[in-house]
């Protein structure tokens, strides 16, 4: 049997000598294979991949048996010793590229610092080269890239070139930390046959760090479920995923939104509560010394459609297309024009004291929760704040009745009330941030990307409380989403939205089953879908 190139034995990493994040631990990675480390936020994934790298903070204590690379052993060498290895012999793939990436330095001059470093080659050699990985990479336009910022780069665009970093080095072993987290299908699809291409192509080996069951099912040879530090299971992924042993295995496999879900959906007709018609919001383009406007960029081109009482419309389309930038036009966070009506009333032209009161009817759930809260604020004036502005009438002591009451309704305890937003996990945070939408009590709910960030358990307990809350409240949800498994499970209606148009709308079975526009069928081909044999 091959020798592995990467063994690790009794892995035990604790933090300020008290919390224990790694459990003893074990494993090993062959050459050419494809090895998954699975499991939710905080089970000690990434901090089991930063070890092997001697990449853990200060307050970190390591212990192990074996970190051994081939026949190098990692526990050995010094960490001027680790730097050759690091983007050398061993390639790492961050989670997020834009935190990653060097914000003040172009691409071109990023990718050139790792052949400087561990290959020192001539200037003219080194921009040929560079040229070579954002070719390998498929970045469009790799000539003109090359002088670009990060920010000037999509997501996809700025994961890809975080690959061509990590590849620089030619490694043996690549690690890849959640590399398609918040890529829509399609980049999320095209960054996965790359990574296998370009594996097939050098023979290195893939560390795969992912909560993504159903992507690790299309790529991985062999997975192993990491819980509160420890490994609960190994196996090779297609008798782990059709005869998975663990418990913890099983709930998380259990967790995952289904695309047949679509089928349950009750197609009732209900009143409609919101009715978008001919909705625009274009950017100016503004260039020359006085900033004249030269062109504008479309974001929402002129769309309609409307959202029944009591149902849910998903909004789904790749990044850029418009999606959030309709969302937050409808709540005036964004400037827009076009006909809305919700429940009758008629929002254009509303100013003032009339349009506060509107406010109180649509409500918004961000993306990111952590950043949409005040860090210095208690959660319980978090979530009072809206009843403040809105309902003025209330004295204190009903604020905190209303509060407590929220709290229970998103099933957290009720001291979490006097608690700051840094104290809670995503998915409480996510919650904290419902009650806050629903404390003014709304007939709408713009809820964008609520559930991209997140483990499937949580996700999945996200997606219950909404419903659950539907089914009580009567509230009617804009789910703003790239995950269409997500949209099967929540949503009774769809649109898809490309580049600023919604192409194709229908009943949610209707769409997912038999999607009418080319735009659609591929974004449903390229959905990773659970490998399971019958």
């Amino acid at each position: 049997m091959t020798n592995p190139i990467l063994v690790v034995e009794q892995l035990s990493v604790t933090f300020n000598h008290r919390q224990t994040v790694v459990d003893d631990i074990s494993f090993a990675i062959y050459p050419g294979e494809t090895f998954a480390l699975v499991g939710e936020s905080g089970s000690g994934k990434s901090i089991t991949a930063l070890s092997v790298l001697g990449l853990l903070p200060t307050n970190a204590r390591l212990k192990a048996d074996v970190i051994k690379l081939q026949d190098d052993d990692l526990l050995k060498r010094s960490e001027f010793e680790l730097c050759k290895i690091r983007g050398r012999r061993i390639g790492f793939i961050f989670q997020d590229p834009m935190s990653s990436l060097n914000p003040v330095m172009t691409i071109g001059s990023q990718i050139e610092e790792v052949l400087k470093i561990h290959f020192n080659l001539p200037k003219a050699v080194a921009k040929q080269r560079v040229l070579e990985l954002l070719s390998q990479v498929e970045l469009p336009e790799p000539l003109q890239r090359i002088k670009a910022y990060p920010h000037q780069l999509s997501g996809g665009q700025r994961q890809r070139v975080m690959i061509a970093i990590a590849l620089a080095g030619k490694p043996d072993l690549l690690i890849a930390d959640e590399p398609t987290t918040s890529l829509d299908v399609t980049i999320q699809a095209q960054i996965l046959d790359l990574l296998k291409t370009i594996q097939q192509q050098t023979g290195m080996a893939l560390w795969l760090i992912s909560h993504d069951l159903a992507l690790v099912s299309s790529i991985a040879d062999r997975v192993a479920v990491m819980q509160q530090g420890k490994i609960v299971e190994t196996g090779v992924t297609s008798e782990f995923f059709n005869q998975p042993k663990h418990p913890y295995t099983r709930k998380l496999l259990d967790a995952l939104p289904t695309m047949q879900s679509c089928l349950n959906h009750c197609i009732e007709e209900k009143p409609p509560l919101l009715q978008v018609s001919d909705f625009y919001c274009y950017y100016p383009i503004r260039k020359g010394i006085f900033k004249r406007v030269v062109d504008v960029v479309r974001a929402v081109d002129g769309v309609s459609f409307e959202i029944q009482q009591g149902k849910t419309l998903a909004l789904v389309g790749e990044s850029g297309c418009g999606k959030t930038t309709l969302g937050k036009s409808l709540l005036n966070l964004i400037p827009g024009s076009g006909k809305v009506v919700i429940n009758g009333v008629e929002l254009n032209g509303l100013t003032g004291e009339a349009l506060r009161q509107q406010r109180a009817n649509i409500q918004i759930v961000f993306q990111d929760p952590f950043s949409s809260m005040n860090p210095r604020m208690l959660v319980g004036d978090i979530i009072a704040e809206g009843i403040r502005a809105l309902h003025p009438e209330l004295n204190s002591e009903q604020r905190k009745a209303s509060v407590k009451q929220l709290l229970q309704q998103v099933d957290l305890p009720e001291d979490s009330a006097l608690r700051y937003p840094h104290e809670f996990s995503g998915g409480q945070r996510q919650r904290i941030c419902i009650a806050r939408a629903l404390a003014v009590e709304p007939k709408l709910i713009v809820c964008d990307e609520p559930t991209s960030a997140l483990d499937v358990s949580v996700q999945a307990q996200i997606i219950q409380l909404l419903k659950t809350l539907q089914q009580e409240k009567g509230v009617s949800y804009l789910f703003i989403t790239h995950d269409l498994a997500v949209v099967a499970e929540i949503a009774d209606d769809v649109a898809v939205m490309y580049q600023g148009k919604i192409i194709e709308q229908g009943s949610v079975a209707e769409v997912l089953t038999q999607p009418k526009h080319a735009y659609t069928k591929k974004l449903l081909a390229a959905v990773p879908v659970l490998k399971m044999d019958n």
